[in-house]
């Protein structure tokens, strides 16, 4: 990334480049970034390809103004931050479901080291998750706005996340690069059994520390205390607006669920 992507980058952001790749200035980012860029499927939906290479992620986060789900988006803030300064490392990560761990290369986290503490653990793709990093050699509970986190030993070298006492997602130590992804974003956006494939999201944490959360026609508002409302959107005109002006992505056309391409 050069700094004039950088630079846009950061305006994206509404943050200014930091002096020093710092815990707070990590901190700020991390925020920042969860405010402004959705979590969001509408790709696979919308019939538009998941590509995993650096001017793609940076063509459609920073210059579409969208967001994406995990691989796009920390692959997309793993360059910004690398580029400031931060030593990034990208981890594999399977998520835990009801039917226990998802499959390899399920989802993609940030090892970060600053200037000023050690490493961190960084992750805006995961939808309702931490509002900060984590820190990575840290074994007991981290509070955060987004709840009460752990990082605890799996054995093999592995580490579970967990949040508020749920296991969360499953994160192998060795790094990784971003081509090492391409078969799961493939998977995800194209198998019947994948939640991606079978549902539509966009949300964003709000200024005020809750949340907003598009589903298909529904629509979650979530206060920081936790209270929410729940309306079901009736028109296209409806829906596009939510889009515009609560993720502020401009789309011609309302998204329907496409489901997998292969069964």
């Amino acid at each position: 990334m050069n700094p004039t992507q950088a630079d846009a980058y950061l305006r994206r952001l509404g943050a200014e480049r930091p002096a020093r790749a710092t815990i707070g200035a990590l901190r700020d980012l991390h925020l920042r970034h969860l405010r402004a860029v959705p979590f969001e499927n509408l790709s696979i939906h919308l019939g538009e390809p998941v590509v995993l290479e650096e001017d793609a992620l940076l063509a459609k986060v920073v210059a579409g103004r969208r967001g994406g789900f995990c691989y796009e988006l920390n692959g997309a803030f793993g360059l910004l931050l690398a580029s400031l300064g931060y030593e990034v490392q990208l981890l594999a990560g399977r998520v835990h479901g009801d039917d226990g761990l998802g499959i390899p290369y399920d989802h993609l986290a940030l090892r970060v080291r600053t200037v000023d503490g050690g490493d961190l653990l960084a992750d805006v793709g995961f939808g309702a998750h931490s509002h900060g990093p984590l820190v990575f050699g840290e074994r007991g509970d981290q509070a955060d706005p987004g709840g009460t986190f752990r990082v605890v030993e799996a054995g093999d070298g592995d580490l579970d996340v967990l949040r508020d006492g749920k296991p969360q997602y499953r994160l192998e130590t060795r790094p990784r690069s971003l081509p090492d992804f391409r078969a799961g974003a493939w998977w995800h956006s194209t198998s019947p059994t994948s939640h991606f494939t079978r549902s539509l999201v966009c949300s964003r944490i709000t200024e005020d520390g809750g949340r907003i959360t598009l589903s298909g026609r529904t629509l979650t508002t979530t206060d920081a205390d936790g209270r929410k409302e729940v309306r079901e959107l009736g028109t296209d005109e409806e829906v596009l607006a939510v889009y515009r002006d609560g993720f502020g992505i401009g789309l011609s056309q309302v998204p329907t669920v496409r489901g997998g391409q292969f069964g």
